[in-house]
């Protein structure tokens, strides 16, 4: 599967029954699955579905299935509309003023209505779509992607407009957090680096205030309510530690929301965890210049192409083998029709992988072929494309 190029949710949605598991999950463990792979925390580390390899895929990929999981498991528990998957993921992102003109008019030209998520999940998972940005930046996915997810929940539980409810939970996240900040006598780097990754995150400004009191009684369920405790921790953890203070906070919230002593222990003996086991690869937890950043990035990306492409270029030429050894018997007794479809597609696979072999051998060629095959992925062979779904 490959979650950059077209297709790969078509993929996903004809293998449903193989995480039909996830499908069955109470909500609660559901999410302490998100919070394992990094998707709470705005890190994605590993696909919510175990079964899925992500060893050869970006973050951002892997940020994009984690997103689908999150809708399609709220689209299957949560449903009572009669909309298909994709029409309401799109009908949900229409009902919200934000994405009006500024998101989805970007978006006109999708024929299908699954390639048309695709690239609203593609774009909305980005807080800078430039591909140089990106790169020089510390930050590259949302970390608050989890707050759309809430309101899909809320916008087919309620079949209204959402952007009220977004702007509202925005507000709250963003008055809380600024709370936790202002109870630390220094701010360290992760503190600084994170107040501006929730600053990009963030889609409204000032559009609407809420009081604590206030921010306190809009959560209306425990799922939002763990969401933000688990804010509160990730602007809590600073330098391997959450003091004094900032336990207190933790606890005082647990009574205004009702919570279990359990919730807030889960939440901080998971943060830990996580930072703990993964500490080398989340980005938060490095401060680096940015020629190492550039570095790194780029490093990483090319080591996955190598291996991605490396896997395509071998079945390409065992297709390629199948066909010379149908030529060989043609010699010898006539083709069957069959036969003479087969080696007709991968002779014309061989021509095409001429212009893809030429990519690997120009300077950045590796990171030019993901270009290539987003742009032009009928030029590209057959083995190419990981989302063709076999008749």
């Amino acid at each position: 599967m490959n979650p950059s190029g077209n297709g790969w949710i078509k993929l996903l949605l004809n293998k449903t029954e193989q995480y039909s598991s996830l499908w069955h999950l109470p909500l609660h463990e559901f999410y302490c699955e998100l919070r394992k792979s990094g998707f709470i925390y705005g890190s994605n580390i590993a696909a919510v579905a175990s079964n899925i390899e992500t060893k050869d895929l970006t973050e951002e990929e892997i940020c994009k299935i984690n997103l689908w999981f999150s809708f399609y498991y709220i689209y299957t528990n949560f449903n009572p509309t009669k909309l298909s998957f994709s029409e309401s993921i799109i009908a949900f992102y229409k009902s919200n003023n934000a994405y009006k003109t500024s998101f989805l008019n970007e978006l006109i030209g999708a024929k299908e209505n699954l390639l048309l998520v695709e690239k609203i999940i593609d774009k909305r998972i980005h807080i800078d779509a430039n591909i140089i940005t990106k790169n020089f930046n510390y930050f590259i996915i949302n970390a608050l992607l989890f707050l759309d997810v809430l309101a899909y929940k809320q916008f087919l539980e309620s079949n209204t407009e959402i952007s009220l409810y977004t702007k509202r939970f925005e507000s709250l996240i963003e008055m809380i957090v600024i709370m936790v900040f202002n109870l630390k006598p220094e701010k360290s780097e992760y503190d600084v680096s994170l107040m501006k990754l929730f600053e990009a995150s963030l889609r409204y400004h000032d559009d609407v205030e809420l009081g604590y009191e206030e921010g306190i009684e809009f959560l209306k369920n425990d799922l939002e309510k763990y969401y933000l405790i688990d804010v509160v921790c990730m602007a809590s953890w600073s330098d391997q530690l959450i003091d004094l203070k900032e336990h207190a906070f933790l606890s005082q919230l647990k009574v205004d929301l009702t919570l279990s002593e359990s919730i807030i222990d889960e939440s901080v003996i998971q943060i830990n965890q996580f930072y703990d086991n993964y500490k080398d690869k989340i980005a938060l937890l490095h401060s680096k210049n940015l020629v190492h950043s550039f570095y790194d990035n780029s490093s990483k990306l090319v080591i996955k192409l190598i291996r991605r492409n490396s896997k395509r270029l071998q079945k390409e030429l065992r297709q390629s083998k199948d066909a010379l050894w149908i030529l060989r018997q043609s010699t010898q007794r006539k083709l069957t029709d069959d036969e003479q479809k087969r080696v007709q597609i991968q002779l014309l696979d061989i021509f095409k992988s001429i212009p893809s072999l030429a990519i690997f051998i120009l300077p950045g060629g590796m990171l030019l072929l993901p270009l290539v095959i987003k742009l032009i992925p009928k030029l590209l062979p057959s083995a190419f494309d990981d989302n063709r779904i076999e008749e």
